[in-house]
């Protein structure tokens, strides 16, 4: 028997080169070529052979020509999950959702499933689990399933045939990765058939109409697992975030193509399943009987959602020789940097302190308009003094010593002062026009001078 012919393909850009080498050819890359089987072109499949008028090429037109409207939206009954959509589904839309296993996905697709089938018919496609297994939590979370179809199947010729059959609306593939096609000769979850699969739901979801979400695996880094054009190729990414031994549960869109990106949802995983937390920035303030030193609480903006957040700070003498800095939700390398400004611009230094920084609750900031708040919890720690009771901050802090201003800065002190803070210390740029009832603002332009501030026994 011929030994079958094989090449390498970048799991990043989907590259083909002969041989492997260390660097992608293509993206420059490292250690992201796997060896693949070179497949032969398949003879179709049902659905492609019925839709073959579909496939014409469109004629060229003029974009003025072309009428903007907007796309229509339906709910799945989870508020939380709507607003990391955008408003909703799509219909035509593919929409790809990650996490680590047993975090909730299958979870919250079962309670989005059981809500729509009340009003459109709907499909589950389970790869992973049995139909048994699937009925079995649908029980224990109480929802009602009476409309929602299931497959157990991960042969996608079955599927597209199902999905011509049935004409679902809204369709879940649990998961992309252990869906194979009889076109490919590779195993399931190989970067050929991840791939392939995925363009072909694709290409039926554009065709029909139908709305696809599809659940992807994570590998041990976070990033989705398969190739990087998988992500490219749907309309939205969703991201699980949080630990799994907590009971919050963070969904990020990272990117979406009928909505804004960056949307958080926060849920809370009960006995009945995940539930939308309604404030979500109580869960990210801790409860202090006293005041503490090293906490600060910053307003962070998540898409169009504010978000109060409390950073934690523990300056200790290190007994190393080089000192440890560590975060927890925040960018490390940004910490050395505000370290450093810190030295040169206020005359604080913390070159023989370890440096921990944490932000409460799990949730991930990437925003620089948390620089503030960490400098402010570090001197704060360093002193031992713990800073002002009802004292909330944002800013982004440069190179020269500045406070920079921070987008939708009068969104944040408006859930700020909702939320019974009563002093605010900003940059000057981000100072309301309006007073803001109950709440005292204070613009500062540099580090040195926001330090001061909190000194001033007035505060």
């Amino acid at each position: 028997m011929a030994k079958a012919k094989t090449n390498f393909t970048c799991t990043e850009c989907g590259g083909i080169t002969n041989k492997w080498t260390g660097k992608c050819p293509n993206c420059g890359q490292w250690n992201t070529l796997v060896e693949t089987t070179v497949e032969t072109a398949g003879v179709g499949n049902r659905f492609s052979n019925q839709h073959q008028g579909l496939a014409q090429a469109a004629p060229v037109m003029s974009l003025t020509d072309i009428e903007a409207i907007d796309v229509p939206r339906f709910g799945t009954g989870i508020e939380e999950f709507d607003r990391v959509l955008g408003g909703g589904l799509v219909a035509g839309g593919v929409v790809l959702i990650g996490g680590d296993p047993g975090i909730g996905k299958s979870t919250l697709l079962l309670q989005a499933l059981a809500n729509l089938s009340r009003t459109k018919k709907v499909l589950y496609v389970s790869g992973e689990e049995s139909g048994a297994q699937i009925a079995m939590r649908a029980k224990r979370l109480a929802v009602d399933a009476k409309e929602l179809k299931l497959q157990a199947e991960i042969q996608l010729e079955k599927v597209l045939n199902t999905l011509v059959d049935l004409k679902p609306e809204v369709v879940v593939i649990d998961s992309i990765q252990t869906v194979y096609s009889d076109a490919l000769t590779s195993a399931p979850g190989s970067v050929a058939q991840v791939r392939e699969c995925a363009a072909q739901l694709t290409r039926v979801a554009k065709q029909s109409g139908i709305t696809i979400i599809m659940v992807g695996h994570v590998t041990k880094e976070g990033a989705l697992a398969g190739p990087r054009v998988l992500e490219h190729i749907v309309d939205t990414v969703l991201y699980f975030e949080g630990d799994t031994h907590s009971s919050f549960r963070l969904v990020r869109a990272v990117k979406n193509r009928f909505g804004a990106v960056n949307e958080l949802g926060v849920f809370a995983m009960t006995e009945k399943g995940l539930k939308g937390v309604s404030n979500p920035s109580a869960l990210f303030l801790s409860q202090h009987d006293v005041e503490v030193p090293g906490s600060c609480v910053m307003v962070t903006q998540e898409g169009t959602r504010p978000l109060l957040v409390e950073i934690q700070a523990l300056v200790d003498t290190s007994h190393l020789p080089n000192a440890r800095r560590l975060t927890v939700g925040l960018e490390q390398n940004r910490l050395a940097m505000l370290l450093a400004v810190l030295h040169r611009h206020a005359g604080i230094a913390a070159f023989d302190q370890d440096v921990f920084i944490n932000a409460v609750g799990g949730v991930k900031i990437t925003e620089p308009a948390a620089d503030l708040a960490v400098l402010l919890a570090i001197n704060s720690s360093m002193r031992n003094k713990p800073l002002p009771r009802g004292l909330v901050v944002f800013g982004e802090v440069g190179l020269a010593g500045e406070i920079r201003p921070a987008p939708r800065g009068q969104e944040r002190l408006r859930e700020a002062a909702k939320l019974g803070f009563s002093i605010a210390i900003i940059p000057k740029s981000n100072e309301p026009k309006q007073k803001i009832e109950g709440l005292t603002v204070i613009g500062v332009d540099r580090i040195d001078d926001a330090l001061s501030k909190i000194r001033d026994a007035s505060l």
